[in-house]
């Protein structure tokens, strides 16, 4: 390595060691980040690499991320995995993923540093869609997490924003049927409390990587006032200065909520 390529470490360690001290001394923190995890696919084709190999990259990057989240002390993280849509890639594709997702999740629930922060590991969407490995996985990283509470690391695993609401419409058309749900009580807290989210702070910045700039039935409901950041570069590129932008972005917005 050359001196100018050790000089420009240098410097890239000290930008991000400012972006990180002005992140964690704003009074304004992140209470919910959502990431959109995309570009692992053109990762790979960019890199000549087979698209597999471009996923399992994008898994280690996560594993990284949560690391990044920890240390911001941010409580409430949010993926976006894998969408109903996803699911009409071609099954080999899919083969990967469902192993990479039974994998990451079984290493997540074995991981000293989820016990130690106490972590708790939530699937939110449609698990019946998905394969038994990787149900069986679910099942394991949410019994070894459930009774933490400092942190929630959310993964959305077949997961469609509109279907999600489907569903919350026809529990409260039930609900209001059988009586257990007056007219004058459907409101907006009626909708929220029947989403997968029900429990969850809705998101204060939604960050999706790879240059595209649209949400793909994310969140629909709950990100109707979160502020929403776009980065070029592919998830398996993302860097912890690419999470400190975000955030310092964030932080220098005013968040007037329709006011």
């Amino acid at each position: 390595m050359g001196i100018s390529e050790r000089m420009g470490d240098v410097l890239g360690h000290a930008v991000q060691a400012k972006l990180l001290r002005e992140v964690l001394e704003h009074p304004l923190q992140v209470n919910h980040l959502a990431i959109i995890m995309d570009g692992n696919r053109r990762f790979a084709w960019k890199s000549k690499l087979a698209t597999g190999i471009g996923h399992r990259i994008g898994k280690e990057k996560l594993e990284r991320v949560l690391d990044w989240v920890l240390e911001l002390k941010i409580p409430w993280f949010t993926v976006y995995a894998l969408s109903t849509e996803n699911l009409n890639r071609p099954q080999e594709e899919l083969d990967v993923l469902f192993k990479l997702y039974a994998e990451g999740l079984r290493d997540i629930a074995d991981d000293p540093r989820i016990h130690e922060n106490n972590v708790k590991v939530h699937i939110i969407g449609r698990r019946e869609l998905l394969p038994e490995n990787v149900i069986e996985a679910i099942d394991y990283a949410e019994s070894k997490t459930k009774d933490y509470d400092d942190f929630v690391f959310t993964v959305c695993l077949a997961y469609g924003s509109r279907e999600e609401m489907i569903t919350a419409i026809q529990t409260i058309a039930k609900d209001f049927a059988s009586g257990d749900l007056a007219l004058d009580d459907i409101d907006q807290k009626a909708v929220s409390d029947r989403l997968y989210t029900a429990d969850m702070p809705d998101p204060d910045l939604v960050v999706r990587t790879s240059g595209e700039e649209r949400i793909s039935n994310f969140l629909l409901w709950q990100m109707a006032y979160s502020e929403l950041y776009f980065t070029d570069v592919f998830w398996p590129s993302f860097q912890k200065k690419d999470l400190l932008k975000a955030i310092r972005t964030y932080q220098e917005r005013g968040r007037r909520y329709g006011e």
